[in-house]
């Protein structure tokens, strides 16, 4: 049997990365992810996990050390936030198009500049193009729930794409939950051991990744968007049996919270949805009808669940804890819009964006973004809501 432990999201990171049984482990340390591969390299080097520990000169070459690894069939792990994710762009965009299953961590943290170290999600919205599966989690138990789960996402042979495990900096990353963390067993009897389809091997010389013309890229390409659709399906399998071995289930892709006969929608990322379900549950109280989507999967995007889910509300609007500069508006406003399409006619809608730098994203802000919708004139997209102090119910 597992033990109930008091652990931060980092920690339940390291535990959960731990339980995999990584064969190796790159280690690069950078707020505030530091602790994840901290507490990584106290369990080798203490013999408590039996795992190559690479300590690394930068991010760079922690992404370049795990994809040689994995490469060979190694399964592989690391973590990183904000700049350090900047600084491996390169090979990590490298590892999703060479189709290397593995899971990272990211702390999430804003980029600089204006200079800050402090959480928000704009390092991992960032990348959202790089290929990587994206999870978003709420609690810290989710963190290590999911860490455990990614192995197994990634690693399926109808998807063989590295996935990231993304939490909230500071607030996740540092702060305790009470957290149920499964025996060796257990995950044992979960996730199988892993076994890459075509790997390096000196007995059996192969070339990796030559020169490709464009029809053959192509084709890569093609393969790498169809396998991220098929992840969504897999997604819900996994799940299905997470729920069975530990009781735990997570709603798949999206996770819909009183949306049974809602009339509007707050959608959220992260560790803000713990507040926007308060917001949700004393609005009912009132009787105002909302319901709440949470996006669990950024990439690939759950569109068809989202369309589902607000097909029948007359407005929603979607929090985001970062900016997408293309648009006077978050990043998940945007492609929730573009989920719907045809159905947004009819629906009042915005974006609320808010949190960044470190800043809270309180229940009084996220009511307050909850009644601006409620009370709404007509249908349309509304202006984007800056929430700050001042946004208050």
């Amino acid at each position: 049997m597992g033990e109930r432990m008091a652990l931060t999201g980092n920690k339940c990171a390291s535990y959960g990365a731990a339980l995999c049984r990584p064969d190796l482990i790159a280690a690069y340390p950078i707020t505030p992810q530091s602790s994840v591969v901290e507490e990584l390299a106290g369990l080798v080097y203490s013999g408590a996990l039996d795992a190559r520990m690479v300590q690394v000169e930068s991010e760079h070459s922690a992404m370049s050390v795990v994809q040689g690894a994995a490469a060979a069939g190694g399964r592989v792990f690391t973590a990183t936030s904000a700049q350090g994710l900047a600084l491996m762009f390169e090979p990590y965009f490298r590892m999703s198009t060479l189709r290397l299953p593995m899971v990272m961590a990211i702390a999430t943290r804003e980029m600089t500049s204006p200079e800050t170290i402090w959480s928000g999600q704009q390092d991992a919205m960032s990348v959202r193009e790089a290929g990587w599966i994206q999870c978003f989690c709420e609690t810290n138990q989710e963190i290590l729930d999911m860490i455990l789960q990614g192995y197994m996402l990634a690693e399926d042979p109808r998807v063989l794409i590295p996935v990231n495990i993304c939490y909230d900096g500071f607030y996740s990353s540092h702060l305790m939950e009470g957290v149920d963390v499964p025996s060796q067993a257990e995950a044992d009897a979960f996730l199988p051991p892993y076994g890459l389809p075509a790997k390096l091997d000196p007995r059996e010389p192969r070339s990796l990744d030559p020169m490709t013309p464009g029809e053959l890229l192509t084709k890569y390409r093609r393969s790498h968007l169809e396998a991220m659709q098929a992840a969504l399906e897999v997604v819900e399998e996994v799940d299905i049996k997470f729920a069975k071995a530990f009781g735990r289930s997570y709603g798949g892709a999206i996770e819909a919270y009183r949306m049974d006969g809602a009339d509007y929608a707050l959608v959220t990322v992260g560790g803000m949805t713990g507040a926007a379900r308060e917001v949700v549950d004393a609005l009912r109280g009132e009787g105002l009808n909302f319901g709440l989507v949470k996006l669990r999967f950024t990439r690939p995007f759950p569109a068809a669940r989202v369309r589902e889910a607000l097909a029948g509300v007359k407005g929603f609007a979607v929090v985001d804890r970062s900016v997408s500069f293309g648009w006077d508006a978050g990043p998940m406003y945007v492609e929730a819009c573009a989920a719907l399409g045809g159905l947004l006619a009819g629906k009042a809608h915005f974006s609320a964006i808010g949190g960044l730098g470190g800043a809270d994203l309180s229940v009084a802000q996220l009511a307050a973004a909850a009644r601006r919708l409620a009370g709404a004139e007509g249908a349309g997209r509304m202006d984007t809501l800056w929430l700050s102090e001042e946004v208050r119910q």
